[in-house]
């Protein structure tokens, strides 16, 4: 996929049959958001066009109220999200004083047109942006019969009769309920973090881990999990410890994945990290001894569950390596509801 940076890229950023686009945040890319995402890639595909997204490095919401909620993925993680729901191209804009100014026709005009020969425009549901949130398919819709490029706007999705927000995963995240937010996901809760340097207390114990320094994301509840672990687009089965480790003494958190049956460096390796079930809270233990009996448990209890975590996700292919199978509830939500 390619990155342009701000808006000082976009002179150099021309398309032959023009794009199809879509702005937002998407934190989580969530299931609504990939509806969203894949209604831009078919368009794109329909009209011979390029799929586009447009985003902010940080919450609008850190200008505009002075603070923004705890991001469920890192810029770095919805990039590689949009990229796996097929967008070829994605602008990532600093959510500026000067931005914010700019009233919806003109960030149509400047950035949309000018910039990325907009020819349709996809909104999610109640998606709006530019100055005050002035720009929505209704507001837009005179500016598009004008100059020619396409509007629509997509329903949002509900699981029940609860429509799929970044809220709700954020809140089901923060609360441990797994289940839930990866229903809302469309797959398990994943970190994205880089492996850095530990202090090799894992190797010691016979159980080396890679220390996963997260990317700025929104982390689940204390205690050690069962996960499948990205690495060069292969799936790894782990053990993932996330605290602060109170056996050790430690005061700082950390994210430490033992990745069963691997052999290799994966020092300075980015890697995606799915939260398949948690096993146990975090605890501390009497003694070294005691801290590595019950690791070896947690191995033996992953290897013992995996057959069974796994069959609670597919791994489809590309575009979502772990994609939830349990989303038979999945519509388009009626917002009169």
């Amino acid at each position: 996929m390619r990155i342009l940076d701000g808006l000082e890229s976009l002179p150099d950023c021309k398309f032959d049959r023009g794009c199809v686009a879509t702005v937002g945040v998407f934190d989580g890319v969530h299931l609504g958001h990939f509806v969203v995402l894949r209604r831009v890639v078919d368009r794109a595909r329909e009209l011979g066009a390029r799929p586009v997204m447009v985003t902010f490095a940080r919450h609008p919401k850190t200008v505009l109220l002075g603070h923004a909620p705890p991001t469920v993925t890192s810029l770095e993680h919805r990039l590689v999200l949009f990229e796996r729901a097929g967008i070829e191209t994605t602008l990532v804009l600093d959510f500026t004083e000067e931005l914010r100014s700019l009233t919806a026709e003109q960030f149509v005009r400047r950035v949309l047109l000018d910039g990325l020969d907009l020819r349709e425009l996809i909104f999610g549901f109640d998606s709006k942006f530019g100055r005050d949130r002035g720009g929505n398919p209704k507001s837009l819709r005179p500016l598009a019969d004008e100059l020619g490029f396409g509007i629509e706007e997509v329903q949002p999705v509900a699981l029940g009769e609860r429509p799929v927000s970044s809220t709700f995963v954020r809140e089901a995240v923060q609360l441990g309920d797994l289940a839930s937010a990866g229903r809302m996901l469309g797959r398990p809760v994943s970190l994205l973090g880089t492996v850095v340097a530990g202090d090799k207390l894992g190797r010691q114990l016979g159980f080396p881990t890679a220390n996963l320094r997260p990317h700025h994301e929104l982390r689940p509840p204390f205690g050690v999990y069962a996960a499948m672990v990205l690495h060069q687009e292969q799936l790894h089965p782990a053990v993932v410890n996330i605290g602060n480790r109170p056996s050790l003494g430690g005061n700082e958190v950390r994210i430490e994945a033992y990745l069963l049956n691997f052999n290799g460096d994966l020092y300075q390796h980015t890697l995606e990290v799915f939260l398949l079930e948690r096993l146990r809270p975090e605890r501390e233990f009497p003694s070294m001894d005691a801290l590595q009996e019950a690791i070896r448990k947690d191995v033996e209890t992953v290897n013992a569950r995996l057959d069974n975590l796994l069959r609670e996700w597919r791994v489809p292919g590309r575009y979502l390596p772990i994609e939830g199978a349990g989303v038979e509830g999945l519509a388009a939500h009626d917002p009169r509801c």
